[in-house]
C-alpha cells in the first residue's frame, strides 16, 4: 500500500543490486528478517483477538458471571460484535493519525488503547465492563490492523513486501489457531463444569497483553518509516534509515535508488493534489480536511473508479457473509448444536478449525501469484457454499436426535472444518490481495481504506446477527450463509476481472479507464528524471522486456 509507485526507470538496476527476493530475501538480511518477525506480531495479535472470545463464551465460569448477557441472543451478539464496531472506527481514525503522529507513534497509541481495553475485560465483574472493554479493544485492533502492515510495508525493501503480506496473513491465522488452543487449555482451570475458576477466561483474555506489550515496546526501538520522514521533509533521516536497513552506506547506488523512488512518489502525490485542487494547497487544517474529503468523493464521481469501489467493497462484503466469522466467533456453540456434548469437546473441535485454516493458508500465499485471483476465490466460494448446505441438511434432519446419529454429527463437524480450509486458502488471503491492487496510484490509499472499512462493518453486522439467527432459524443460518457464499463466487466470476500480473495501464483498460494510468505514469517518469533517478538507469534499459516491467509492477503493487 505504501512506498514505491511505477518506478520503472531504475527498476532493473535496483533489482540487480538488491539480491534475492521473497522468502529468500527475508533470510538474507538480518534486519529485514527482524522486520518480518515484527510484522508477524501485529498479525498474531489481530488473529488472537479474533479467535479468543469464541472459547470464552462457551466457558461455564464466564456464563455464570455474565449470564445476563450470554444467555440472551441479542445481547450475546452485541457482546461479540461491539469489538468490530470499535475496530471500524479505529480504521477510520488511523489514516489521519498515521500521517500526523507517524506510523511508529500511531502503533504505540493503538497498543496503549488496546491494552486498556484488555485490562478492563480481564478485570470485569459485569457485562457492562465487557461491552466497554471490547469496544476500546476494538479501537486498538482496528488501528493496528492498518498501521502495522503500513509501517512494515514502508520500511521493507520492495522485493520482500509481497512476502511480508504473506507472512502477515499466516500470522493472523496462526493467532486464531493459538487462541483456540489456549481457550481449550485454560478451560481446565478449576474443572470444566460448575467448579471452573474464573481464571479460565480471565487468563485467556489477559494473554493478549503479551504480544501487545512486546509490539508497543519493540516499536520504540524501530526507526521511523522512511516514507513518513520524506513526507515531513526529513530527507536526511530517511536516507539514514534506508542505509541501516540495507547495511550499506547512504551514497550506495541501492540506497540512493530506493530513496529517490520514495521521493518521486511523494512529489507525484503532491503534484497530483495540486492539479486536482489548486485552491487547497495552503497547508491549513481546513484545506487538508477538504483535500481528504474530495479525494474520497472523486472515487464516487468517476464511473471507472466507482466500479473499483464496488469491486473492493463488495469483495469484502462477500468475504464476511461467507459466515467465516460466525464460525470463528461462535464455533463452540455451533459444535454443541451439532451434537458434541460438553464444552471440552466443542472447544477441541474449535481448535481443529484453527489448525486447518492455518495450514490451508500456507499454499495460498505461496501459489496465488501463479494460479490467479479468480480461480482461487471462485473455487473457495463454491466449496464453502457446499459445506454450508450439507451442514444445513444434516442439522435439519437430525437436530433433535444427534445422540442417535453420532456419525451424522461428526460428518457435519468435518464439513465445518472443510469450510475453514476453503476460506483459509481462498477468501482469507486472496480478497485482501485483490482489493490492494485494483487502484490507480493516486487514490490507492483511499481505496484500500474504503475496502477495509467495508470489511469491519460487515464483520460487525455478522457478529451481531448470528446468535439471533442460530436461535430463531437454526439450520436456516447455514442455508443463508451458503447462499451468500454462492453469490460471492458468482460475483467474482461475472463481475471481477482477473488482476494477476497486470500492469497499471492494463488494470485501467479492464476497469474502463484506459489512459488514466498511462497519463499518471508519464508524469511520474518526468518527476524521476527531474530528481535524477534516471541517472541510475541500466545501460541496457532499452532492451527491457514487457514481462520484466510486469514482474516489477506486481512487486510494487503489493
Amino acid at each position: 500500500m505504501a512506498g514505491g509507485g511505477t518506478n520503472i526507470v531504475a527498476s532493473n538496476r535496483r533489482k540487480n543490486l538488491a539480491g534475492p527476493s521473497g522468502w529468500a530475501g527475508l533470510l538474507a538480511n538480518a534486519r529485514i528478517f527482524a522486520i518480518a518477525v515484527f510484522a508477524s506480531l501485529g498479525g498474531l495479535l489481530y488473529g488472537y483477538n479474533q479467535g479468543v472470545f469464541s472459547g470464552v463464551l462457551g466457558m461455564s465460569s464466564f456464563d455464570s458471571r455474565m449470564h445476563s448477557a450470554v444467555d440472551d441472543p441479542d445481547t450475546k451478539g452485541w457482546l461479540v460484535s461491539i469489538l468490530e464496531l470499535g475496530a471500524w472506527l479505529g480504521v477510520l481514525f488511523t489514516g489521519y493519525l498515521a500521517d500526523k503522529l507517524s506510523r511508529k507513534y500511531t502503533i504505540v497509541l493503538a497498543v496503549i488503547v488496546f491494552c486498556i481495553g484488555v485490562i478492563v475485560q480481564t478485570t470485569a465483574f459485569a457485562p457492562s465492563s465487557i461491552f466497554g472493554g471490547r469496544f476500546v479493544t476494538g479501537l486498538g485492533v482496528g488501528s493496528l490492523s492498518m498501521a502495522v502492515p503500513l509501517y512494515n510495508a514502508e520500511l521493507a525493501p520492495p522485493e520482500v513486501r509481497g512476502s511480508l503480506v504473506a507472512l502477515q496473513q499466516l500470522a493472523i491465522t496462526f493467532g486464531i489457531m493459538v487462541s483456540f488452543w489456549i481457550d481449550f487449555g485454560t478451560n481446565y482451570i478449576g474443572g470444566t463444569g460448575e467448579t471452573q475458576s474464573e481464571a479460565a477466561w480471565r487468563l485467556a483474555l489477559a494473554l493478549q497483553l503479551v504480544p501487545a506489550i512486546i509490539l508497543g515496546v519493540g516499536i520504540l526501538f524501530m526507526p521511523f518509516s522512511p516514507r513518513w520522514l520524506v513526507n515531513n521533509g526529513r530527507d536526511d533521516e530517511a536516507l539514514q534509515v534506508l542505509s541501516r536497513a540495507r547495511r550499506l552506506p547512504p551514497d550506495s547506488d541501492l540506497v540512493q535508488i530506493e530513496f529517490l523512488e520514495i521521493k518521486a512518489q511523494y512529489i507525484f502525490e503532491k503534484e497530483t493534489s495540486a492539479i486536482k485542487f489548486p485552491d487547497l494547497q495552503d497547508g491549513s487544517t481546513k484545506s487538508n480536511f477538504k483535500l481528504g474529503l474530495y479525494d474520497y468523493m472523486s472515487l464516487l464521481r468517476y464511473r471507472p473508479l466507482l466500479f473499483r469501489v464496488a469491486v473492493g467493497s463488495l469483495t469484502m462484503f462477500f468475504q464476511q457473509w461467507t459466515g467465516v466469522n460466525a464460525i470463528l466467533y461462535y464455533a463452540p456453540s455451533i459444535f454443541q448444536d451439532l451434537g458434541l456434548v460438553g464444552s471440552t469437546n466443542s472447544l477441541l473441535a474449535t481448535g481443529v478449525v484453527g489448525i486447518v485454516m492455518f495450514l490451508a493458508t500456507i499454499p495460498a500465499v505461496i501459489w496465488v501469484d501463479k494460479v490467479g485471483r479468480k480461480p482461487v476465490l471462485i473455487s473457495g466460494a463454491f466449496i464453502m457454499a457446499g459445506c454450508h448446505i450439507i451442514v444445513a441438511i444434516l442439522t435439519g434432519l437430525y437436530h433433535d436426535s444427534w445422540d442417535a446419529h453420532r456419525t451424522a454429527g461428526w460428518v457435519a463437524c468435518a464439513f465445518v472444518w472443510i469450510f475453514a480450509m476453503a476460506f483459509g486458502y481462498s477468501w482469507g488471503p486472496c480478497s485482501w490481495i485483490l482489493v490492494a491492487e485494483i487502484w490507480p496510484l493516486s487514490v490507492r490509499g483511499k481505496g484500500v481504506s474504503i475496502a477495509a472499512s467495508s470489511n469491519w462493518m460487515n464483520n460487525f453486522i455478522v457478529g451481531q446477527v448470528t446468535p439471533t439467527m442460530l436461535d430463531n432459524i437454526g439450520f436456516g443460518t447455514f442455508v443463508f450463509f451458503g447462499a451468500f457464499s454462492f453469490m460471492g463466487g458468482l460475483f467474482i466470476w461475472f463481475f471481477v476481472p482477473e488482476t494477476k500480473g497486470l500492469t497499471l495501464e492494463e488494470m485501467d483498460e479492464i476497469f474502463g479507464s484506459a489512459g488514466m494510468a498511462a497519463g499518471e505514469q508519464e508524469r511520474f517518469l518526468e518527476i524521476e528524471r527531474r530528481i535524477g533517478l534516471d541517472a541510475y538507469n541500466d545501460p541496457d534499459r532499452a532492451s527491457t522486456t514487457h514481462s520484466d516491467i510486469r514482474k516489477h509492477d506486481s512487486i510494487e503493487k503489493v
